[in-house]
């Protein structure tokens, strides 16, 4: 890898609340990674997106945080709003992070509010010196091709997210030994998770289990992750739309298996993997998906693929932009 003169100072903007943990948690993980590795960083939570007011506020904040800190780089960690702010807010280089409903359309929010955000992403890349997107299906979605583009996903903290024995994680959380429990991303986007989907693949499924229970995590401690995913029989993903689902990567470290349908890069991540299943986004496909997997009564085998989807891997390839960027803006 090239190295620039003088250490990479990267300032990380991140949409969200500073004290809600499991909020964008990846991009956290990834600055503490970043951190781990000795790049010199800082993180502006950008608190307000949709406040006109507030967002001058914001602006006025980041712009001393800019001066105070001198980065080489700022990273934006999501597009639409936070892409603009940050594209606007300095002429610092700026790398920007697509992650999904950034670039996707949504279902969270309403139509014209979601196209906005798009084209608010795409107007960003304009003054990106790289663009990072999660999966080739969100670079595809990019009008603006002339900016260098990486593929490069949220990878996985291997020392937290690695195989335990199911009945120890329940007696963990006092769970019952005996019930089947199907691991729900709820997020904070219960509309584009398709949450009433998934219970009703729940329901058809008890037709022929009856101890099946849908579990939807959301606002959970972060560090409570992976016990939960050891503790449930399969994980379940039906969302409308993802570009590449942290989720996933993160069940096929702990050997959960997983049901999903075709969104985002599923297909890649689960090549060669069993049990797993993609399914048509159907509740009778679903349903019976799950059946198929909760008889077997089987972990994947997908903790054998964990090393290339590993965090240390995806933070080397970060830095390497990172550094491209500041020697190209040098140039």
């Amino acid at each position: 890898m090239r190295m620039s003169s003088s250490p990479v100072r990267v300032l990380a903007v991140i949409p969200g609340d500073e004290d809600q943990p499991s909020s964008m948690v990846f991009a956290r993980r990834q600055v503490a990674a970043l951190q781990q590795r000795g790049i010199v960083t800082r993180t502006f939570f950008l608190s307000s997106r949709t406040s006109p007011g507030a967002v001058l506020a914001e602006m006025r904040r980041f712009r001393k945080v800019v001066r105070d800190f001198d980065p080489s780089i700022v990273h934006a960690h999501y597009g639409t709003m936070t892409a603009l702010f940050c594209a606007l807010g300095t002429l610092r280089p700026l790398v920007i992070s697509f992650r999904g409903s950034d670039l996707n359309p949504t279902s969270d929010i309403g139509y014209v509010r979601s196209l906005v955000g798009r084209i608010f992403s795409q107007i960003s890349v304009l003054r990106a010196r790289h663009v990072i997107c999660v999966s080739q299906q969100l670079k595809d979605r990019l009008w603006i091709r002339s900016r260098p583009v990486s593929i490069i996903f949220d990878g996985v903290d291997l020392s937290a997210f690695q195989p335990t024995p199911r009945q120890e994680a329940r007696r963990k959380l006092g769970w019952n030994p005996e019930t089947r429990f199907v691991f729900f991303n709820l997020g904070g986007r219960p509309a584009g998770k398709r949450l009433a989907l998934a219970e009703s693949a729940i329901a058809y499924a008890r037709r022929t289990i009856p101890d099946i229970e849908l579990v939807p995590v959301s606002n959970v401690d972060p560090n409570q992750i992976p016990i939960f995913m050891n503790a449930c029989d399969c994980l379940l993903l039906t969302s409308d739309f993802e570009g590449s689902p942290t989720v996933v990567k993160e069940a096929l470290a702990c050997n959960l298996p997983v049901i999903t349908v075709d969104v985002g890069d599923v297909r890649d991540l689960l090549s060669g993997v069993e049990p797993s299943r993609i399914v048509a986004d159907q509740v009778e496909t679903l349903g019976n998906a799950l059946v198929e997997v909760l008889r077997l009564d089987i972990r994947s085998d997908g903790a054998s693929r964990a090393e290339e989807l590993s965090e240390r891997r995806t933070t080397d390839r970060v830095v390497e932009v990172f550094e491209n960027a500041v020697l190209s803006s040098a140039a």
